[in-house]
């Protein structure tokens, strides 16, 4: 089991003997237990690897013991409190609110599914990934790194490896 570990204030990623640049929520990082949907905040703790998204157009799968599925153009995350499938994968169309992991910005090309909000509690926050950053931009509450970066880093993860955000 491998633990990455992401420092908020300083704005890096470690893994694996890197220092990775990276991106945080527009919210800053808070407590997860404060954490709320919408509020652009990264949660802090120790969140489970569970999975890869890739977006099988832009990208090839590298490798890595993961759990891993292509993406699809009505793949969504379901982010509305109300909806039964709170914080979980939907299909567009979706009778709820649900973010479109199928983006033409690149930002969800290659997602890992972190294990924050599980089981989901409505409102306390959905769709936290790591995932490839903006050039730093701020995130919606997720973490996000360079594409390059982040692909390097798929062959080297495997179920039990956890992010720790503090």
């Amino acid at each position: 089991m491998s633990l990455l570990r992401v420092d908020t204030a300083a704005g890096v990623l470690t893994a694996f003997g890197h220092i990775i640049p990276c991106a945080i929520g527009r919210g800053g990082a808070l407590p997860a237990a404060a954490k709320r949907e919408g509020d652009g905040a990264t949660p802090i703790g120790c969140w489970p690897l569970l999975a890869v998204l890739l977006r099988p157009d832009r990208v090839a799968h590298p490798g890595g013991a993961l759990p891993w599925r292509r993406l699809r153009p009505g793949d969504g995350w379901s982010d509305d409190p109300a909806d039964p499938a709170y914080n979980r994968p939907v299909r567009h169309p979706h009778r709820w609110s649900a973010e479109r992991l199928w983006r033409e910005d690149g930002l969800y090309d290659v997602i890992v599914v972190l294990g924050h909000n599980l089981p989901p509690v409505a409102g306390a926050g959905s769709a936290i990934f790591l995932h490839c950053w903006n050039r730093g931009k701020p995130t919606e509450g997720c973490i996000a790194i360079d594409r390059a970066a982040l692909l390097g880093l798929l062959p080297q993860l495997a179920p039990g490896d956890t992010l720790a955000i503090d």
